[in-house]
C-alpha cells in the first residue's frame, strides 16, 4: 500500500535575526545624527550648535555600537575578515565592509576635533577624569582645516553607507516586499526622523532643554521627516494598487491580504501622524516626541526584516516568527540596547552632557 503524502507548506527559520534589526537601525541613527551635526559643528550656522553638538554625541555612540550588532548577525563573527579576503565585486554587503570603515574613520576624528576644546575646558575646571580629557584633548586647540576634512571624510562614508544599507536589501529580487527601489528612500528619511529625535531626548537632560527655539527646531524636523514617510508611503501604496509599477503592485498583494500586516500599517500610520502633529504642534512635547521618533525608525526596520521573511518565496500561508529570549532574540536586542548605554556613560563621563549641551558663550 502506498501513501501520498502532500506538502503544502514549508516552514523556514528566519536567517537575518534582530541583531540585523539593531544594526540597520543603529547605523541609521549614525548617519542621521552626523548629518544634523554639521550645520552647527562644521558650518557653523547660528542657532545650531547645540543641536549638532549632541547630534555628534548620538552619531558617535550610535556608529560605535552598531558594528557589533552587524558581527553578531554573521553568527559566527569571525566570518568578517572573509570579506576583506574575499572580495566580491557584485555584492553590496562586501562593499559595505570598507564603506563602514570610512565612515567610523571619519566619524571619529570629527568628533575628536569638535569636541577638543571642550575637552581641555572639562580638564581646566578640573572635572571628572580631568587627567583623562587632558590626555585626551591634546592642548584643545580648534583645528578648524583638519575639522572640515574629517566632516567630508564622515560625509562620504556616510553617504556610501545610507546607499549600501538600502540598496543591499533592495536587490532580493525574490522577495517583492524588499526590491522596491522606494526602500532605500524610507531607510534614509526615517533614519533622519529617529536621529533628530534622539537629538532631541538628549537635549531634554541637558542644560537647553527648556530652550524654546532649540525644541522647536528639532520638533519641526522630525515632524518634516515623518511627513515625508507618511508621503513615500502614500506614493507606494498608489503604485500598487495602481498597478503602474509591477514590483509594488506584486509586494501589496503578498501582504495586502494578512491581518497582521494590516494592523501594522494601521498603527505605523497612526503613530506617525501623531509624531508629525505633535512634533508641529506641541513642540514642548519632547520627551513623547524623541521615543514616538525612535520607535517608528525602529518599527519600520522590524517590519521589514523579521515580517519580511515571514512571507513564504514559496508556498502557501505565512510564516510564524516567535522571538527567542536567549542571544538570537530578546536577550540580544537588550545587549546591544546595554552596549549603546555603556558607550554613552563612558564618553558622558569623561565629556558630560551638561558640557555638550551648553551654548559656547560669545567672545567679548
Amino acid at each position: 500500500m502506498s501513501t501520498i503524502v502532500e506538502t503544502i507548506n514549508v516552514a523556514r527559520e528566519v536567517a537575518w535575526l534582530p541583531w540585523a534589526v539593531q544594526y540597520f537601525f543603529l547605523i541609521g541613527l549614525s548617519y542621521g545624527a552626523f548629518l544634523l551635526s554639521l550645520p552647527g559643528v562644521a558650518l557653523r550656522k547660528p542657532g545650531w550648535e547645540v543641536i549638532s553638538r549632541l547630534a555628534l554625541l548620538a552619531a558617535l555612540v550610535c556608529g560605535l555600537s552598531a558594528p557589533v550588532a552587524l558581527l553578531a548577525d554573521l553568527h559566527q563573527p569571525g566570518r568578517f575578515w572573509h570579506f576583506y579576503a574575499y572580495f566580491s565585486p557584485k555584492s553590496w554587503m562586501s562593499w559595505g565592509s570598507f564603506f563602514i570603515p570610512v565612515y567610523l574613520t571619519g566619524l571619529i576624528l570629527y568628533a575628536w576635533l569638535a569636541f577638543r576644546p571642550l575637552l581641555q575646558q572639562h580638564a581646566d575646571e578640573n572635572g571628572r577624569f580631568a587627567t583623562v580629557a587632558r590626555w585626551i584633548a591634546l592642548g584643545g586647540h580648534e583645528s578648524r582645516g583638519p575639522l572640515l576634512m574629517a566632516a567630508a571624510l564622515a560625509l562620504i562614508g556616510a553617504v556610501l553607507v545610507a546607499l549600501y544599507t538600502g540598496v543591499e536589501v533592495m536587490v532580493v529580487r525574490a522577495r517583492p516586499l524588499w526590491h522596491t527601489p522606494l526602500l532605500p528612500l524610507q531607510f534614509v528619511i526615517t533614519s533622519l526622523g529617529g536621529a533628530a529625535g534622539l537629538t532631541l531626548l538628549f537635549n531634554r537632560f541637558g542644560p537647553s532643554r527648556d530652550d524654546a527655539a532649540i525644541n522647536r527646531r528639532l520638533a519641526h524636523t522630525v515632524a518634516w521627516m515623518q511627513l515625508a514617510s507618511l508621503l513615500l508611503g502614500g506614493v507606494w501604496l498608489a503604485l500598487g494598487l495602481s498597478g503602474i509599477s509591477p514590483i509594488h503592485a506584486e509586494a501589496l498583494a503578498e501582504v495586502g491580504g494578512s491581518n497582521n500586516w494590516q494592523m501594522a500599517a494601521a498603527w505605523a500610520v497612526v503613530v506617525t501622524a501623531i509624531t508629525w502633529w505633535l512634533g508641529w504642534k506641541r513642540p514642548n512635547s519632547s520627551l513623547l516626541l524623541a521615543l514616538l521618533a525612535l520607535h517608528s525608525a525602529w518599527m519600520i526596520r522590524w517590519a521589514i526584516f523579521i515580517g519580511g521573511q515571514e512571507v513564504p518565496k514559496t508556498g502557501a500561508g505565512y510564516y510564524s516568527y516567535q522571538l527567542p529570549l536567549g542571544p538570537e532574540g530578546l536577550l540580544g536586542i537588550i545587549g546591544t540596547a546595554g552596549l549603546w548605554v555603556f558607550l554613552f556613560i563612558v564618553i558622558t563621563y569623561v565629556l558630560p552632557l551638561d558640557r555638550i549641551g551648553r551654548p559656547t558663550p560669545a567672545k567679548a
